[in-house]
């Protein structure tokens, strides 16, 4: 069973950056490949960035070049540095491991990027 808890949305101008949390109860945090994902109202959440246990990445375009996914398996702790942000990627993020499991989605983080 894997817990997470996610921080540091906000609301910020378009621009601007924000760094979100990510952290995970579970004593084999290491061994999995975690995403961040983000869902707006209406529509399906989209992985938005995902991590392996080796530390290699990959993103969805619409993010590629402006955020950054990294781990610190010490803590448990998944981050997603995000940078020049736009109002589209106003939404709420979600950690979860890659392939999702839905019993291990969290409350989630309100990111709000205002024009």
């Amino acid at each position: 069973q894997v817990q997470f808890v996610e921080s540091g949305g906000g609301l910020v101008q378009s621009g601007g950056s924000l760094r979100l949390s990510c952290v995970a109860s579970g004593s084999r945090f290491s061994i999995f490949a975690v995403g961040w994902y983000r869902q707006v109202p209406g529509k399906q959440r989209e992985l938005v960035a995902l991590i392996v246990s080796d530390g290699s990445t990959n993103y969805a375009d619409s993010v590629k070049g402006r955020f950054t996914i990294s781990r610190d398996n010490a803590k448990n702790t998944v981050y997603l540095q995000m940078n020049s942000l736009k109002p589209e990627d106003t939404a709420v993020y979600y950690c979860n491991t890659y392939p999702s499991v839905p019993r291990y989605w969290g409350q989630g983080t309100q990111v709000t990027v205002s024009s």
